[in-house]
């Protein structure tokens, strides 16, 4: 009778051989084939290693996009124009009226952050995830449109909003929220959303379309505008006069 160490040696030889058989079976990829297969896993880690540094290079870090929440991140292009936009309006305003409330918008916000963070602005938004900008976020439910710090009311010298949906009735509870926000007199009012709505846009916040459009780093397939209450000039685009609205 074998004893338990031969025995023991025995059933490892036996799962060895097993293994080697095992081996011989598995498929092998050629030496091309693992040559591509390592530049493909290098330049994986390589973007990613992009991406982790996109918050200290030209553009900002976001968190992913929750399209359960219909949400969809500007483009870079976009962003950065609005931003430019925001921050010239907002340098031509006496000091402590230059509060910019961004609804629904944390693109821009997030960019407006970074390239001008001494410009006063909120980001107004239902994802929760946006906490991290401390103070400066403000959780907002556009069915309930007015439910906002009173601190809030008539605060805000520049508006931008983006409602989430496309709906009449989503562009009607958020114009509710843009005159609650706005100083009565004055205010800067920035309005993106569907080309769809554009009657009913100037209807509600008298806000006209651009020339500029804006993009989407996930392309949708609805064209969008940017419309507002005053006419840029000779930046983005001016007002359209294309459109047939009176001006």
């Amino acid at each position: 009778m074998a004893s338990g160490a031969e025995e023991e040696g025995r059933e490892r030889r036996e799962a060895g051989e097993e293994e080697e058989e095992y081996d011989e079976e598995r498929p092998q990829l050629s030496a091309a084939a693992a040559g591509a297969l390592r530049e493909f896993l290098e330049e994986q880690r390589r973007q990613e290693r992009d991406e982790g540094e996109k918050g200290g290079g030209e553009g900002v870090e976001l968190v992913a996009e929750d399209w359960r929440l219909s949400q969809f991140w500007y483009d870079e292009g976009t962003a950065r124009g609005l931003a430019e936009e925001v921050a010239r309006l907002a340098s031509g305003l006496p000091a402590g009226g230059a509060a910019v409330a961004c609804v629904a918008c944390p693109t821009l916000y997030a960019y407006l952050r970074k390239s001008s963070p001494d410009v006063p602005a909120r980001l107004l938004e239902y994802d929760e995830r946006f906490g991290q900008y401390g103070d400066d976020f403000a959780f907002y439910d556009y069915n309930q449109p007015e439910a906002l710090p009173p601190a809030m009311k008539h605060a805000f010298q520049i508006v931008v909003a983006d409602p989430p949906y496309l709906s009449q009735e989503c562009l009607e509870k958020v114009a509710k929220t843009v005159s609650f926000l706005a100083r009565p007199q004055g205010s800067f009012l920035l309005l993106l959303t569907g080309e769809v709505q554009k009657d009913r846009a100037l209807e509600l916040l008298n806000v006209r379309p651009c020339g500029f459009k804006p993009q989407h780093s996930n392309k949708l397939g609805n064209v969008f505008r940017l419309f507002t209450n005053y006419d840029p000039v000779d930046r983005l685009g001016g007002w359209d006069q294309s459109d047939g609205a009176p001006i």
